[in-house]
């Protein structure tokens, strides 16, 4: 569930990027966003990791 958080919490971060991203043209905004979604990427596979693990131990 920590891991879940800080999923919620990285989302919420790069929402201010992404504004000026998309509605500024700002491209050091754009990295920053590609960067976060990388972080949120890799942070999600734990997330299945865990959520398999847990499901299969239960068995």
């Amino acid at each position: 569930m920590e891991n879940y958080t800080k999923l919620k919490e990285l989302v919420a971060s790069i929402e201010a990027d992404a504004d000026k991203f998309f509605n500024n043209g700002n491209s050091a905004a754009g990295t920053r966003v590609r960067k976060g979604l990388q972080e949120i990427k890799t942070l999600a596979q734990d997330i299945r990791n865990e959520v398999t693990e847990k499901k299969n131990s239960d068995k």
